[in-house]
């Protein structure tokens, strides 16, 4: 037949016959090469995995000129990788570096240009890691929390039915290049289904997603889904090439991605617990189950013979199922389609018994089985905030740098910090805290005895707070901070604190660079010259400064300010002390104190409080001055314009309070019930209630307010003619605010305020406040009449005090005081304007390193996205020091603060510490006592009660050259009223913490483990 045929092709015909055979033929070589690639995917597989072999990275010194970071997609903002180039910027303005970063080959670049994820292996679990300052681990966590470790450990039987529900032949060996990313006929007929749907808009359009691009969607697609046909096969091209990373066998790859999906595949998300991963945190958040109990239950053989077992394995698997399934559409069938989700997963079962996958047996048991998912939170292991407190402020800090909104989110990120903290010396203090709840522990640590504990004392409702810094590198370094409070609160740095007499050591300071600044005007001039100099006596610094230096032999600063320290005051509590805007008194710790005349030097050394309230009172005296610029007599002049200035300020001051008391009072009430509340129980006087009416509802009529007046008194008291002319004579036109509100017995800003609220009942106080400017003036014009003299110098006095402090405030703040304001009072050098142990830490530092503040570090690097092509690691760069203090300011702190420890209220710690070889470790420090108390006073100065708030002992301290930091005990009410302990107790337990801290103290002793050796 074929001879026949070919003696009927003409030449003519012959050409066109054989170009057709040809044309066939390569068609049906092409189909068998198009089929076999299909199926074997051989030269995809050689092209993959050699490109494979080009797609690398390395990190290396400093930042990279061509890293790239992704743009979107749920894995790469939940690990941080898409949100780095913020982070970047952010932590450059904070003194970190790039010192690192991740170098990504041409290749991989150009995949990332052309639109497809950048192939690595990917992490399926990552999390905050936060380490010491050896590298030890101090916090980490892991998201997901639970996962299977390799496929291995996977239960056969989730394997197989997740195998059958999604991808029959993934695991298939028959052909080892396959590529599990496309799925052919799953393909075609996903295209078929969209040309209809084209059409049809009601037949269904499924995708063609295998589990290598739903792993692909579910990470790097904006929001987890597939947004376009476009974005489809970017998913597929990007699967397809993650695939081959490791060659042309992909049987490993493809078991990998079945391990991917089952350990991160979305669940939906749960109150209390976040976005929920992968089947171990799904089985847990849905169902409440152990991850391993499960697992156990899937691997083993229960046979139809044991009920119970079997039972148990059914629902086991159940439940397993059903969150396999639930992954299509998890936000509904988890929640509102919970009903659907049951109706599913019975008819899964049925699918996979009749298809052999899983037991009938299993099937039988399975089916009813109620899925009962939990909607309520399921409670984690109880969280101790003692042994977090450093961590939970670590974190704090961390999330402030990178700006990330809360800790959720910061913990889920792809990060490793480290810290400064001394692990093993935080864990080894906070326990050593922890152990003084018991009456047994306190008392082996001898915190019972005069000035602490007292017997029947019970110490666990004191908290005790321990903070260590150490000087390395050109930086404050944290290396311990904790307390024993199993609560967030950290009364080291959250709280506003009476720390009492530590406040004594910030106000010799100041007084001490008052000092200093006397020194630079006035050393250079000769005795003459300063002889000539006005001073005003009550300007007590300047008059000493010039007097020493217009005598002294040795005229540098040291020698002044040591000459400082001997000037003398009076112990004496006799005095009433004018300040705070009242008459105020003050008392000695010790009595024998009392009759004394004492010395800076000692008056530190012994805590004398009345040597530092009238230091104080000079310190204020000088700013007061200072401020006056030309002297006392700026203020004198009667008709100065800064004696003017003081007044109104003063009213403005004043009448504010005023305001906002009355607003407090009003706001949110009727015209008619503010009405009400103001005349309350006043006499009904008709002079008194026409003025009110008159002041307040100054547009009312004369009807209108003779209907009130005629509410309040008898028909037959009030004629219509008297009720005229009351209407005439109480206008608000008639008389002055001030005069009004005499007339009605009530503040006139009070009656100010309720007509201004019933002309704009919705007012703010900021509004209410900018409204009454010119009234609060207006009321105070008695005070601007020159036959008020006295009573002006009072306001003055006031006034000027206040802006002494404003003063002392700024300086305070320069060297780490961390509120805006002072409580103007003399009082504040015993405490009471507050503080807070870190602050008092930071001065100390500044005492330690001679006058230099330092930068307190509390992170020393971050690595971020390590092992993955956006590796980034930063080192804190911190600039270097700022002086604020002279030397010898910083010198003689110093030794007056070791004179503390050796001779004064600190002795407990006399000799310093002692290491087991080597000389004694210097220590100083400053106590303090707190007792914070509401006191009310009644007639004559008469005390009529007390609730004591809180107390507090406080002892900030130093310790040889590199080390500072403080100790403090504090209970608040309703307990602190039982206790009558002074700082004794922090310089005694920081006594009995001795042992613990010397190794780490140690210089020479770098090889113990708890030193530091970054």
């Amino acid at each position: 037949m074929a001879v026949l045929l070919l003696k009927k092709i003409t030449p003519r015909h012959g050409g066109r016959w054989l170009l057709l055979i040809g044309l066939l033929v390569l068609l049906v070589l092409a189909g068998r090469l198009v089929s076999n690639e299909v199926r074997t995917s051989e030269r995809q597989a050689r092209y993959l995995a050699e490109l494979g072999r080009e797609l690398t990275f390395k990190p290396e010194p400093g930042p990279s000129p061509a890293i790239r970071f992704p743009h979107s997609g749920p894995y790469d903002e939940r690990l941080g990788y898409s949100q780095l180039p913020a982070f970047t910027q952010r932590l450059t303005k904070q003194d970190f570096l790039i010192t690192q970063q991740a170098r990504i080959s041409p290749r991989l670049a150009a995949l990332d240009d052309k639109g497809l994820s950048l192939a690595y292996r990917e992490k399926t679990q990552a999390g905050l890691d936060l380490l010491d300052c050896n590298r030890q681990p101090l916090y980490a966590e892991r998201y997901p929390e639970r996962s299977y470790a390799d496929f291995a450990s996977l239960p056969r039987l989730l394997v197989d039915a997740l195998l059958f529900i999604e991808d029959r032949e993934l695991l298939t060996t028959r052909y080892p290049m396959h590529n599990p990313a496309l799925d052919w006929s799953r393909f075609g007929r996903a295209l078929s289904d969209q040309v209809i749907h084209v059409v049809d808009k009601s037949h269904p359009a499924p995708g063609a997603s295998t589990l290598a691009t739903q792993i692909e969607k579910y990470r790097h697609s904006p929001g987890g889904r597939t947004s376009s046909p476009q974005d489809k096969l970017r998913q597929m091209a990007s699967a397809s090439v993650r695939v081959y990373l490791d060659g042309e066998n992909t049987l490993p790859a493809r078991q990998k991605i079945l391990l991917d999906y089952l350990n991160t595949v979305p669940l939906a998300a749960k109150p209390g617990f976040g976005e929920i991963h992968g089947m171990g945190d799904g089985l847990w958040a849905w169902y409440g189950r152990d991850f391993d109990e499960v697992n156990q239950l899937l691997d083993s053989n229960a046979s139809e013979a044991a009920d119970d077992p079997l039972r148990r394995r059914a629902e086991a698997f159940k439940q397993a199922l059903s969150l396999l399934i639930a992954q299509r559409r998890p936000s509904h069938y988890l929640r509102e389609g919970a009903a659907d989700l049951a109706q599913l997963t019975d008819s899964h079962l049925r699918a996979l018994a009749a298809a052999g996958v899983i037991p009938a047996a299993l099937r039988d048991a399975a089916l009813p089985v109620k899925l009962a998912l939990q909607q309520a939170t399921e409670n984690g292991p109880p969280i101790s905030f003692v042994t977090r407190k450093a961590v939970t402020a670590l974190r704090g800090q961390l999330s402030g740098l990178l700006q990330v909104n809360n800790l959720y989110d910061l913990d889920r990120l792809d990060l490793s910090a480290s810290s400064t903290l001394n692990g093993d010396m935080q864990r080894a203090a906070t326990s050593a805290l922890r152990q003084l709840k018991k009456p047994a522990d306190a008392k082996a640590a001898e915190l019972y005895g005069r000035n602490m504990l007292s017997s029947g004392d019970d110490p666990s409702k004191l908290i005790f707070s321990f903070t260590l810094f150490e000087q390395r590198g050109g930086a404050n370094l944290l290396r311990v901070q904790t307390d024993n409070f199993d609560q967030p609160f950290d009364i080291n740095e959250g709280a506003r604190l009476n720390l009492g007499s530590t406040a004594k050591l910030r106000t010799l300071i100041t007084y001490l660079e008052i000092i200093a600044e006397l020194h630079q005007r006035y050393a250079s001039l000769p005795p003459k010259e300063l002889a000539r100099l006005p001073v005003d006596k009550e300007n007590v610094l300047s008059v000493w400064a010039l007097a020493y230096l217009a005598q002294a032999q040795d005229r540098g600063l040291p020698a002044m300010l040591e000459a400082a320290m001997e000037r003398r005051y009076s112990g004496s509590p006799g005095e009433g002390f004018a300040t705070g805007g009242g008459v105020q008194t003050f008392s000695n710790f010790d009595a024998s104190e009392n009759s004394r005349v004492i010395t800076v030097r000692e008056g530190l050394q012994q805590s004398v409080n009345l040597v530092f309230v009238r230091l104080m009172r000079d310190v204020v005296r000088h700013y007061k001055f200072k401020l006056a610029g030309g002297g006392v007599d700026a203020l004198e002049s009667e008709e100065g314009p800064r004696r003017q200035q003081l007044l109104s300020r003063f009213a403005d001051k004043e009448g504010r309070n005023f305001m906002v008391r009355f607003y407090k009072k009003y706001h949110g009430k009727s015209p008619e019930q503010a009405q009400q509340l103001l005349l309350g129980k006043r006499l009904p006087v008709p002079a008194r209630l026409a003025t009110v009416f008159r002041s307040i509802a100054p547009q009312a009529d004369l009807a209108q307010f003779s209907a009130f007046m005629r509410q309040r008194f008898h028909e037959d008291e009030l004629s219509d003619a008297k009720l005229a002319a009351l209407y005439a004579q109480y206008g608000p036109d008639k008389f002055s605010l001030a005069d009004r509100g005499y007339i009605a017995g009530v503040h006139p800003l009070e009656l100010w305020l309720l007509g201004f609220l019933r002309q704009q009942p919705a007012a703010t106080l900021t509004q209410t406040l900018a409204a009454s400017v010119d009234a609060r003036q207006e009321v105070y014009a008695w005070l601007f009449k020159t036959r008020n003299k006295n009573k002006q110098d009072k306001r003055i006095r006031q006034m000027t005090e206040e802006e002494a402090f404003v003063e002392i405030g700024r300086a305070w703040r320069r060297l780490g005081y961390p509120f805006e304001s002072l409580t103007p009072s003399y009082g504040s050098a015993l405490g009471s304007s507050g503080d807070r142990p870190a602050a008092l830490a930071e001065l100390m530092g500044i005492v330690v390193n001679k006058g230099m503040r330092l930068p307190l570090r509390k992170l020393q690097s971050l690595d971020f996205a390590q092992g993955t092509p956006y590796e980034t690691h930063f080192e804190n760069n911190a600039l270097a020091g700022e002086r604020l203090l002279p030397v010898a300011i910083a010198d003689l702190v110093r030794r007056s603060l070791v004179d503390v420890v050796e001779n004064g209220t600190a002795r407990r710690l006399k000799g310093g510490l002692r290491p087991t070889n080597g000389k004694p470790i210097e220590v100083g420090g400053k106590t303090g006592t707190g007792d914070h108390r509401f006191e009310t006073y009644g007639p004559g100065g008469r005390l009529l009660s007390t609730r004591i708030v809180s107390r507090s002992a406080t002892f900030v301290f130093l310790m040889g050259d590199r080390f500072f930091g403080t100790m403090t005990a504090y209970v608040p009410e309703p307990y602190a009223a039982r206790y009558k302990f002074t700082s004794a107790i922090s310089v005694q337990l920081l006594k009995s913490l001795t042992p613990t801290l010397i190794p780490m103290m140690d210089a020479a002793g770098s090889d113990n483990k708890l030193a530091c050796r970054r």
